[in-house]
């Protein structure tokens, strides 16, 4: 895989506000968040405590919360909030074109 390389996920509208998608590519699974402000995030898709994919979790504002334990991260920078999370999520750029979603993989 090419380093850098934007990679087209969805379509932007098809993530709610204050919402998350999942997003698969290249074997790796990805997170790709709305926040009620209408901007738009990405992460590694798994809860860093018991890798749970955090596409079946709550957006509050900032912060995704995952459905197995609770633990938080911020969407905007991947910071574990709230414990049984500690380790901080991978983020990735994100871009929209034309009503298209990419993310840059790295």
């Amino acid at each position: 895989m090419n380093s850098n390389r934007w990679i087209e996920a969805c379509n932007a509208e098809e993530i709610e506000l204050e919402d998350v998608a999942r997003f698969d590519y290249d074997g790796r699974t990805f997170a790709v968040y709305r926040t009620a402000k209408n901007e738009y995030y990405a992460s590694d898709g798994y809860c860093t405590h018991e890798r749970t994919h955090l596409a079946d979790g709550l957006v509050m504002g900032n912060l995704i919360e995952c459905p197995k334990h609770n633990g938080r991260f911020d969407v905007t920078t991947g910071e574990a909030k709230r414990a049984p999370a500690c380790v901080n999520l991978k983020t990735y750029p994100v871009k929209i074109e034309m009503g298209k979603l990419f993310i840059q993989i790295n």
